[in-house]
Order: C-alpha cells, then sequence, then structure tokens
C-alpha cells in the first residue's frame, strides 16, 4: 500500500504544480486574445492542456484523500483549489507542512518475546 500511497501522491503534486503553469499558460493566451494582437493560438494550444490537467488534478484529488484519508472538508478544499488560479500549488505546500501528503508508514510495534 505504501507504494501506491507514494505514486499517487507523487502524481497529485506534479499535477498541482503543472495545472498552475498551465493556468499561466492559458491567462497569458488569454491576454494576447483579448489583447492588441487579437491572436487565438494561445488559447488554442493551452486551453485544452488546461482542460486536461484541470480533470487529471480532480481526479487525484479524490485518489489522495482517499489514501491518505482526509476528511471531506479538506477533500472539497482541495478541489475547490482547481478553480482559482495558482491555488492548487498554494493547496499542496499548505497540505506538505500539515503532514497530509506524509508517505512513511507508522512503524510497526515490536512483538513480545517470550
Amino acid at each position: 500500500m505504501a507504494v501506491v500511497r507514494d505514486k499517487v501522491t507523487r502524481l497529485f503534486v506534479v499535477a498541482a504544480i503543472a495545472e498552475a503553469i498551465s493556468w499561466a499558460g492559458l491567462l497569458a493566451g488569454m491576454v494576447v486574445k483579448y489583447g492588441p494582437p487579437g491572436n487565438e493560438l494561445g488559447v488554442q494550444v493551452f486551453g485544452p492542456i488546461h482542460g486536461a490537467l484541470f480533470v487529471a488534478y480532480g481526479l487525484l484529488v479524490l485518489a489522495v484523500a482517499r489514501v491518505h484519508r482526509w476528511s471531506l472538508l479538506a477533500t472539497g478544499v482541495a478541489l475547490a483549489c482547481a478553480v482559482p488560479p495558482f491555488a492548487t500549488v498554494v493547496f499542496e505546500r499548505w497540505a506538505r507542512r500539515r503532514g497530509m501528503l506524509d508517505v512513511s508508514e507508522p512503524a510497526p510495534e515490536p512483538a513480545p518475546v517470550g
């Protein structure tokens, strides 16, 4: 179970960072689209990328919440953080500081001798 927990947690961290980066690209594309150049290429490129990463982040939140046994409130906040730009990274850092993303399992108690 520790291997699955480790992989899911790492994927969650990568997805949180990638989703934030895709937000930056999408916002830059929107500035170019609605600004003086009027070029839609940035939105056409970063729109689908951001959409896919948004969905991946949401699915990984559900997976991480299950393997780490997050509360319903923490899971809801993590999902809601996908909406505002760059909030996924803020949530990931917050969760890491509180030990919600620790992958180490507690050491088993020693067996009694005798």
